[in-house]
């Protein structure tokens, strides 16, 4: 759908564009740019994905700039002055950065000729990537309102699409949706108990790229090691690395001097590698449009790609107390937001314009407060217009512990604060010996029962004897206060819309956990249903299709097929459960009969993953 999107934003109109990962997104925008005079603004989450834009548009020859967060105000001043005089035709920045006052009344000055908002999900609290900041691009269309726009995301239900229109005032752009359904993926589930074995079965005769994905930073360095070690090169790549790090890990990942990258959601928009013919999953993902945008990296060359999800029995109760410890309610939001204001001392009525540098985790220790649900509470916060955090330290404290094992071992038998700190960091952080790894002096602090300064101490001492090295964070995160204080009000004006994100988050899991166990109709199918197509044949590769045996091959199945007309006629929808509780029927041969009655469309499966006959 290229070339009619081009068209379209050249006759001036708005358009959304949701089209899957891998397909040429970018394009869209890129090639109206460079058509005729004026500048195109690209709006995108992810400093990587911009850098990566520009390196791509300058190697053809093509003049682009990213406008980074680390730009000095006379470095900024001088890039809005080259784009002024025609020297770039494209000028990315991340939606933070738009919301400076000196790029906002630079931005005004520029002969704009489109704008394009890439990932556009991510203006949607319900969809998978929220950023806050996204809400606050309305100015764009109040500013330049007869400049073309371009919203463009490969995963967005129904009620996604219609928020971003909304959000952005795109109610009369055209919209362009492009199936998500990929002839040349193979998706599968795969039941193992030895998550590590059966990877080790997949991967050892791959010769092209693969993407294993892990639900933690330490399984990223465990799983990569073991890979390693058994003659699979891999590298890992997750959040705490610092850029230096995730470059080189990157690096070596694209150059294919290690074939498997090994990662967390981290690694994520804006990876574009053509020929990835496998991508892994060792977790279960939280929500079907993180695992669809996750499986989508496979195959982008449209040859043969495998997907695979490796899951056990606990595998969906593990992501279901990974929800339940992450997320807050509105009593616990409403607990922390009282703590915020008596931690920096502001009074009931007060409002504290400042920037303030906080230590999250000097804030939790201090109230005894979950970590998890705390940054979760913030991210509501935000979400409210209540404060704006801003969750990253320029760099987080990390360590490398350098001495060997036999050292180690003598040095952690002494009885002393050091070798307290010392063994703290060993039970803790595990991969402390292969890598930097980030660490929270504030964590240890609690676990030793001192202060945070006095881990420092520790830490340093240790780093001046050669047993680890310590680089030393570099400052504190940073929170600003939007409203003053008003515990109640603040409570009654945001409760509502906490749970309504609450009950999303949970409804994205149950939506995950009916794929695991819908083992009746394709995968494939299962996945394009939940974002609205529902006139899809099976796929023919899945882990279902190729078990799959003909309901008509047994006798009885129309009158099966009738008895389940006739429920859904008085039911309307039912799932799979329910079908069997009131029809009375063995299980494997109302699945086929399930099966068949899809095939023929006669029933359909929908969002809710329940039966209903197709009118």
């Amino acid at each position: 759908m290229q070339e009619e999107i081009i068209l379209e934003l050249l006759k001036g109109r708005d358009v959304l564009a949701v089209l899957p990962t891998g397909s040429g997104k970018s394009l869209c925008y890129q090639v109206p740019a460079v058509i005729g005079d004026g500048i195109c603004l690209v709006v995108s989450p992810l400093v990587a994905l911009m850098e990566d834009q520009v390196k791509g548009l300058e190697k053809r020859g093509i003049r682009a700039l990213h406008l980074g967060g680390g730009m000095s105000r006379d470095e900024t001043v001088t890039a809005f002055d080259n784009l002024l005089f025609g020297k770039y035709k494209l000028v990315y920045a991340s939606p933070e950065k738009l919301q400076s006052e000196l790029v906002q009344e630079k931005l005004r000055q520029l002969p704009l000729k489109l704008i394009a908002v890439d990932e556009a999900h991510c203006i949607s609290q319900w969809g998978h990537d929220f950023r806050p900041s996204y809400l606050k691009l309305g100015f764009l269309h109040d500013w330049f309102p007869e400049i073309p726009r371009i919203a463009l995301t490969a995963t967005a239900t129904e009620r996604v699409e219609k928020d971003i229109l909304i959000q952005l005032g795109l109610e009369k752009a055209i919209a362009f949706r492009s199936s998500l359904f990929r002839d040349n993926l193979s998706v599968g589930l795969v039941k193992t108990q030895n998550n590590l074995g059966r990877l080790v079965q997949i991967l050892r005769d791959k010769t092209e790229p693969a993407i294993v994905y892990v639900g933690t930073r330490k399984d990223s360095i465990v799983y990569a090691q073991y890979l390693r070690d058994r003659g699979i090169p891999a590298g890992s790549y997750h959040g705490g690395l610092d850029s230096r790090e995730r470059a080189l890990a990157l690096e070596d990942w694209l150059n294919e001097s290690k074939k498997v990258m090994v990662a967390t959601n981290a690694f994520g928009m804006g990876i574009d590698k053509a020929n990835v013919r496998c991508v892994v999953h060792c977790h279960v993902p939280l929500s079907i449009e993180s695992y669809i945008q996750e499986i989508g990296r496979a195959g982008r060359d449209e040859k043969p790609a495998y997907a695979y999800l490796l899951y056990h029995e606990q595998s969906m109760s593990e992501a279901e107390e990974l929800v339940s410890n992450s997320m807050a309610d509105p009593v616990f939001c409403k607990r922390v937001y009282k703590h915020l204001n008596d931690y920096f001392q502001i009074a009931q009525g007060e409002f504290r314009e400042s920037i303030l540098g906080f230590d999250l985790f000097d804030f939790c220790k201090t109230y005894e407060l979950p970590l998890g649900k705390t940054f979760s509470a913030l991210g509501h916060f935000e979400r409210e217009d209540v404060l704006i955090f801003e969750g990253s330290p320029r760099r987080t404290s990390r360590v490398r512990i350098l001495e060997r094992s036999d050292a180690l071992l003598e040095r952690t038998s002494l009885k002393s604060l050091t070798s307290e700190v010392l063994q703290i960091l060993l039970r803790s952080y595990g991969g402390v010996h292969e890598q930097k790894i980030s660490i929270q002096e504030s964590f240890i602090a609690k676990k030793a029962g001192v202060s945070r300064n006095e881990v420092s101490q520790q830490l340093e001492i240790l780093q001046k004897n050669g047993v680890l090295t310590y680089d030393k964070s570099e400052g504190l995160s940073e929170l600003r206060f939007l409203v003053p204080r008003e515990d109640n009000f603040v409570h009654r004006s945001t409760a509502k819309n906490i749970e309504a994100r609450n009950r999303n988050k949970l409804i994205q899991l149950k939506s995950m956990q009916s794929y695991l166990e819908n083992d009746r109709v394709c995968r494939n199918r299962q996945l394009v249903v939940y974002f609205g197509e529902d006139d899809r044949e099976d796929c023919g590769r899945c882990d279902i299709c190729r078990k799959k045996i003909k309901a008509s091959d047994w006798p009885g199945y129309e009158q099966m097929a009738n008895q389940v007309k006739n429920l859904l006629h008085s039911r309307h929808e039912l799932d799979f459960a329910v079908l069997q509780q009131h029809l009375e029927l063995d299980r494997e041969q109302l699945s086929k009969t399930l099966e068949m009655m899809v095939e023929k469309k006669w029933i359909k499966l929908n969002l809710q993953n329940k039966f209903e006959l197709i009118q």
